[in-house]
C-alpha cells in the first residue's frame, strides 16, 4: 500500500487530537479532489482507530464518517466492502464510539455501489449489537434513516430476511416517543405491510408496536421549527395500520373500542380510520365484528354530537357497504351483504313510518349511506323501503308530514346516482317511476309552498336518472312547471320552479321549445286589453328568468333569444308593456345565457347571425330616433339600459370561436368607422352615419357617440389572437372621441375601448407611438388649467395606465409620474387621488381575465413596491391643504393590497396611516382601520412606540357619524388589549372612559363590539386578567 500523505496525517492529527473539527471539511475535500482515498484515510487513522482511549477512538469514527458523508456517492465496491466491515466491527466498541458509526452506516446505505449482501449483514449487526432505544434521538434517526435507505435500494435483500426483518425493527421502534422519528418509523412500517415484507408470526407484535399510539394526541409546541403537526401523525399511523388485512383482528376491536369512548377527538379518527381500510379488507376479515360495528355507527349518527362527526360516521357505513359488496361478487361462503344490510334495515326501516318524529332524518341517512356504497345495495335497500315511503305520501294528508316524505325520497334518489355506474341503462327505481311521477305531479298541485318546492327538487333529480322520466312525463312536468311560474306568488316557489326548469331543459330540450318558450310569450306580449287587467310585474321578472334558465342548450338558445330581444323591441317601439327595469331584466337574462350555453358552433352562430346584429341595430334605431326632430325618447337610450347590453355583447364574443370572433368585429368596427349598416335587421338606417364623431347642430348627438359603450364591449372582449382591422384608425377616432366628447358614457366607454385595445395589442413601435402620442395630447391638456376638457383627458389617461400596469409596460412609470403630481392640482387632485381605487381594482366590463386581457401576476404588489416611496415622498412636500388627496391615494393603493403585503408594509407607513385617521374623509378614515386590524393582531416593534398617537386617533373615532368607522375603530381598540401589558396599562381608565358612550350606541352591532372591547381592557391588570 502507498505512503500515507502528510497532509492528510497532518489533518487527522488536528482533527483527533487537535479538536479542531474543521479539518473534517479539508479531509473531505481532499478525498474528492483525489488527493487521497477513503481507504488512505483509514490507515492513516490506525493509531486514532486503535488507542485505548475511547474518546479518541470515537474521534476518528467520527472523521472518517464525516468525510464518508461527502464522498459516499464516488466510493467503489471493494471500498464499501472495506468500510462496512469496519463499522460492523466498531458496532461492538465503546458506547461512545456508536453514534459515529451509526452516521458512518447510514452513509453507506446511500452507495449505489453497497455489495450484494452488505445490507443483510449490516441490519443483522445493528440489531444484534445496538439497543436502539438507549441511544439519543439523532443515533434513533440515523437507523431509521437505514432502514428506509435499504428497503428503497435493496428490497428483495432485506425480504430474503424473513420474519427476521420484521422483528428486527419491532424490536428498534418500541418505545420510540419522539414525533420526528415516529413519522420516519410509521414510513418504515407502512413499507412493510405494503410492500409484502413476511411478517410471519410477528403480525401481531408489528400491531402492537404501532397502534400504541392510537389515537395521536400530540400538540406541538410553540414556534417548533420542525413542523411536525398532528394531522402528519395520524395520516402516517392510519396508513400502517389500515395497509393490510392481516390486521384487521386486532384493528377493528380496537376501532370499537375507542367509538364507545367519551373522547371526541379519537371517535373522529376511529371513523376516518375504518373508512380507510375498507379498501383493503374482504368480507371475510370483517364477517365476525359487523354486529358491533354498526351498533357504533349507528349511535354516532342517532346520538351525533356533530355534523363532522355525522359526516365521517356515514362515510364510513358507505366503505363498509361498498367492501362488503365487492366481497360478495367472488364469494361462495355466507351473504354478508345480505346479512349487514338486514341489520340497517331491522333497525332503520320503521323509523320512517314516524315523518313527524326526530329519528326519521338519522335513519333515512344511514339507509341513504349504504344505498350510495354499491348497485347491489341500492337495489336491496329501494326495494325494502321505496313501497313504504310511497304507500305513506299517499295516505298522509298533512302537509309536513308529505314534505318530509318527498326529502326522503329525493336523499335517496341522489344516493343511487353516486352509486349507480354509467354502464347501468335502467335506473333502481324504474319499477317505482308511475309512482314516483304521481307523487312529484300530486305535490306540485298542491297549495303548500314548502310542499311545492320540494316537488320541484325531486323532480330534478328524477331527471338526472337515466329512464326514469317518459316523453309524457316531461310534458306533463313543463305543463306544472308553467302554471306555476305563471300563477305562484310566492318568491321561493317561482326560484324553484326557474331552477327545476333550467335542469330539466338541459336533459329534454324539445319538451320546453315546444311548451314553455310558446306560453312565455304569450304571457309576455297577450294582448292589451287582457293584459291591463292580468299586468303584473313580477309575472315578467319570472318570464324573463325562465327563458334564461332553461337556454342551456343551443336549440333552446335559438327559441328563447328572439322573444327577449322582442322584448327590447317592444320597448323601443314606444310600447307601455314593458318597464325600464325589465327591459334591462330582459338584457341580464341574454347576459347569463350568454354565459351558460354549451360552447357549440351553433350557439356562436346563434350570436353572431342574430343576437348581436338585432342589439345592434335596436340600439343604434333607439339613438336615431331620440336625434330626429320630435317623438319620444326611446327607453333604449338610457345609460342603465345600455350598461346592460354591454356585458352581453363582451360575454358572447369573449366565447366566440375565432373564425366567428373575426367576422364579428369586422363587421362592428365596419358600423363604427364606416357606417357599414349591411349586416342589421330592419335596415333602414340613413347613410354616412359617423358613429365616433359628434355631430354638431343635433339634438342630442350624445345618443351617437354613447354607442362606443356596445363598441368597447366586442373589440376588448375577443381572445388575443384575433386581429381587430383599422387599428390605427379606429385608436385616433377614439381618441379624439374620448378628449372632445362632454357626454360622461361617451367619453368614459371611449376612454375604455382605448385602453382595452392597447391592453392586447402586441409589444412593438407601433404600440410604442401610439402611446407617445396620446401621452402628449393628454400632458399638454393637462398642463393647461384653463382647458375645457381637463376632465375626459385625465379619465383617457388613467384607463390607459391601468391598461399599461396590467401588462408592465416600461412607458407606464411616466403616466403615473404625471399621476402623482395631480394630486396637489387644485381641480383634479381629488379625482387623482380617487383613480388610485380603479388602478388597484378588477374591473367589470375590460380589462378582466374574463375579456381575455393581458394581466400580469402580483401586479399590483409592484405597483406599490414602485410607487409607495414616491407617494411619501409628495406628501411630505406636500402643502397643508393638499396632504389629504396623499392620504387617500395611499389609502386607495394599500386597501386592494393582499392582506399579508399590508402587514408587512404598513410598518413603513405607519405615520402617514396615523395621519389618514384624522382626515376629514370617512372613506379614507374607514380603509385606513381596515388595513390596520390585521397588523394589531401581531403588531410590529415601530406600532408599540406610537400607541399614544394610534390610541388618541382610534378613541376620537368611535363616535364617527359613520357606522361602519365605529365599530372597526372599537376592534381595532379591542386588538390593542392583546399588546403587552406594561405598554397598554397607561391608557386603561381613559379607554374605559372613552368607550362607556358607544355602549349607549342606537345600533345593536356597536355595542356589541364596545361590550367586548370594553370587557378586554377592564380585565387589564387584574388577577383573572393577563
Amino acid at each position: 500500500m502507498a505512503a500515507v500523505s502528510p497532509l492528510l496525517l497532518s489533518l487527522v492529527e488536528e482533527f483527533v487530537s487537535g479538536l479542531q473539527d474543521s479539518k473534517a471539511k479539508e479531509a473531505a475535500k481532499g478525498v474528492k479532489d483525489g488527493q487521497f482515498t477513503m481507504l488512505q484515510l483509514v490507515e492513516a487513522l490506525g493509531v486514532s482507530l486503535t488507542s485505548s482511549q475511547p474518546h479518541t477512538r470515537a474521534r476518528g469514527v467520527q472523521l472518517l464518517s464525516e468525510v464518508l458523508q461527502e464522498n459516499y456517492a464516488e466510493l467503489t465496491e471493494r471500498e464499501v466492502e472495506v468500510l462496512t466491515a469496519f463499522y460492523e466491527n466498531r458496532l461492538k466498541d465503546h458506547y461512545v464510539v456508536t453514534p459515529s458509526v451509526l452516521r458512518g452506516l447510514q452513509e453507506l446505505t446511500k452507495c449505489t455501489t453497497l455489495p450484494p449482501g452488505s445490507a443483510v449483514s449490516m441490519l443483522r449487526s445493528v440489531f444484534q449489537d445496538v439497543h436502539v432505544q438507549s441511544l439519543m434521538l439523532a443515533e434513533r434517526a440515523c437507523i431509521y434513516n437505514m432502514l428506509i435507505n435499504l428497503m428503497e435500494t435493496r428490497e428483495a435483500e432485506l425480504k430474503g430476511l424473513g420474519a427476521d426483518f420484521v422483528f428486527g425493527f419491532v424490536q428498534s421502534m418500541d418505545g420510540e416517543r419522539d414525533p420526528r422519528n415516529l413519522l420516519l418509523a410509521f414510513q418504515i412500517a407502512k413499507n412493510i405491510v405494503l410492500q409484502g415484507y413476511n411478517l410471519g408470526k410477528f403480525t401481531e407484535e408489528l400491531f402492537e408496536v404501532t397502534s400504541c399510539y392510537y389515537p395521536i394526541d400530540f400538540t406541538p409546541p410553540p414556534n417548533d421549527p420542525h413542523g411536525i403537526t398532528k394531522e402528519e401523525l395520524i395520516l402516517g399511523l392510519r396508513a400502517v395500520l389500515t395497509g393490510t388485512p392481516k390486521f384487521a383482528e386486532f384493528l377493528l376491536p380496537l376501532l370499537i373500542e375507542k367509538l364507545d369512548s367519551d373522547v371526541q377527538s379519537a371517535k373522529l379518527d376511529s371513523l376516518q380510520t375504518l373508512a380507510a381500510c375498507m379498501s383493503q379488507y374482504e368480507s371475510k376479515d370483517l364477517a365476525e365484528f359487523l354486529e358491533g360495528l354498526w351498533a357504533s355507527l349507528r349511535r354516532e349518527v342517532f346520538q351525533t354530537s356533530s355534523e363532522k362527526m355525522e359526516s365521517a360516521a356515514l362515510a364510513a357505513l358507505a366503505a363498509l357497504t361498498s367492501c362488503l359488496s365487492r366481497s360478495v361478487l367472488s364469494s361462495d361462503s355466507e351473504d354478508t351483504l345480505s346479512t349487514f344490510l338486514d341489520l340497517i334495515l331491522r333497525d332503520c326501516k320503521h323509523h320512517l313510518s314516524e315523518p313527524d318524529l326526530k329519528l326519521v332524518w338519522p335513519s333515512a341517512k344511514l339507509l341513504q349511506a349504504s344505498c350510495s356504497a354499491s348497485n347491489r345495495a341500492s337495489y336491496v335497500i329501494t326495494a325494502a323501503i321505496m313501497p313504504s315511503l310511497i304507500k305513506q305520501f299517499n295516505s298522509r294528508t298533512q302537509c309536513s308530514h308529505r314534505r318530509t316524505l318527498l326529502e326522503v325520497v329525493q336523499r335517496f334518489i341522489q344516493s343511487v346516482n353516486t352509486s349507480q355506474s354509467s354502464d347501468i341503462d335502467e335506473s333502481v327505481f324504474s319499477e317505482y317511476r308511475a309512482a314516483l311521477c304521481s307523487m312529484v305531479f300530486s305535490a306540485l298541485s298542491e297549495s303548500n309552498s314548502s310542499l311545492q318546492i320540494t316537488a320541484a327538487s325531486v323532480l330534478n333529480s328524477l331527471a338526472q336518472q337515466t329512464g326514469l322520466l317518459l316523453d309524457s312525463d316531461i310534458q306533463l312536468a313543463v305543463d306544472h312547471l308553467t302554471r306555476l311560474l305563471l300563477a305562484e306568488e310566492d318568491e321561493r316557489v317561482s326560484s324553484a320552479v326557474v331552477d327545476c326548469a333550467g335542469a330539466l331543459a338541459e336533459q329534454h330540450p324539445a319538451a320546453f321549445i315546444t311548451k314553455l318558450i310558446p306560453r312565455l310569450k304569450e304571457e309576455l306580449f297577450s294582448d292589451t286589453e287582457s293584459f291591463e287587467l292580468r299586468y303584473h310585474p313580477a309575472v315578467h321578472r319570472r318570464c324573463l328568468a325562465a327563458l334564461a334558465a332553461v337556454s342551456i342548450q343551443p336549440s333552446v338558445v335559438q327559441e328563447s333569444s328572439p322573444v327577449l330581444l322582442d322584448v327590447l323591441s317592444s320597448a323601443h317601439s314606444g310600447s307601455t308593456r314593458f318597464s325600464v327595469d325589465e327591459v334591462v331584466l330582459a338584457c341580464r337574462s341574454l347576459q347569463r345565457i350568454a354565459e351558460q350555453v354549451k360552447d357549440t358552433e351553433e350557439a356562436g352562430q346563434c350570436f353572431h347571425d342574430v343576437i348581436i346584429p338585432r342589439l345592434l341595430s335596436l340600439a343604434l334605431q333607439a339613438a336615431l330616433q331620440n336625434e330626429g326632430p320630435s317623438g319620444p325618447c326611446s327607453p333604449l337610450t338610457k345609460e342603465e339600459v345600455l350598461s346592460a347590453m354591454v356585458p352581453v355583447i363582451s360575454t358572447a364574443c369573449s366565447r366566440l370561436q375565432p373564425t366567428l370572433a373575426g367576422q364579428t368585429v369586422l363587421r362592428v368596427v365596419s358600423l363604427f368607422l364606416d357606417g357599414d349598416v349591411s349586416f342589421l335587421p330592419d335596415n333602414a338606417f340613413p347613410s354616412h352615419i359617423q358613429l365616433l364623431k359628434q355631430q354638431q347642430g343635433m339634438k342630442a348627438s350624445w345618443s351617437q357617440s354613447q354607442l362606443v359603450c356596445l363598441l368597447m364591449a366586442c373589440v376588448c372582449s375577443l381572445p388575443r389572437n384575433v386581429e381587430v382591422p383599422q387599428m390605427e384608425r379606429l385608436l385616433s377616432q377614439l381618441e379624439e372621441l374620448s378628449c372632445s366628447c362632454s357626454h360622461l358614457l361617451s367619453y368614459s366607454s371611449a376612454a375604455k375601448c382605448f385602453a382595452g385595445l392597447i391592453n392586447k395589442r402586441p409589444q412593438g413601435e407601433s404600440l410604442d407611438s401610439s402611446i407617445q402620442r396620446t401621452m402628449q395630447r393628454v400632458c399638454s391638456e393637462l398642463d393647461c388649467p384653463s382647458s375645457p376638457v381637463r376632465t375626459q383627458v385625465f379619465t383617457l389617461m388613467i384607463w390607459v395606465a391601468k391598461a399599461l400596469l396590467l401588462r408592465y409596460h416600461p412607458l407606464f412609470s411616466i403616466l403615473t409620474d404625471k399621476l402623482f403630481s395631480l394630486l396637489g392640482d387644485p381641480d383634479l387632485g381629488p379625482m387623482a387621488a380617487a383613480s388610485f381605487s380603479l388602478l388597484m381594482s378588477d374591473t367589470e366590463d375590460i380589462l378582466n381575465r374574463r375579456c381575455h386581457a393581458n394581466m400580469r401576476i402580483m401586479y399590483r404588489q409592484r405597483f406599490f413596491s414602485e410607487n409607495s416611496a414616491k407617494l411619501v415622498q409628495g406628501f411630505n412636500a406636500a402643502p397643508q391643504e393638499k396632504k389629504p388627496n396623499y392620504l387617500k391615494a395611499l389609502s386607495n393603493i394599500i386597501t386592494k393590497l393582499p392582506k399579508q403585503v399590508q402587514v408587512s408594509e404598513l410598518p413603513a407607513l405607519l405615520s402617514l396611516l396615523l395621519e389618514a385617521l384624522t382626515c376629514p374623509d370617512q372613506g379614507v378614515q374607514l380603509s385606513t382601520l381596515s388595513c390596520l386590524e390585521p397588523v394589531l393582531l401581531n403588531p410590529p416593534p415601530v406600532l408599540i412606540q406610537q400607541l399614544e398617537a394610534l390610541i388618541s386617533r382610534l378613541l376620537a373615532l368611535v363616535c364617527s357619524p359613520a357606522m361602519k368607522i365605529r365599530i372597526t375603530s372599537i376592534r381595532c381598540i379591542h386588538a390593542l388589549s392583546q399588546f403587552p401589558v406594561h405598554e397598554v396599562l397607561p391608557f386603561r381608565a381613559r379607554v374605559l372612559r372613552a368607550l362607556a358612550q358607544p355602549l349607549d350606541d342606537r345600533k345593536r352591532l356597536v355595542r356589541r363590539e364596545a361590550v367586548q372591547a370594553r370587557g378586554e381592557w377592564f380585565l387589564l391588570g387584574s388577577p383573572v386578567g393577563r
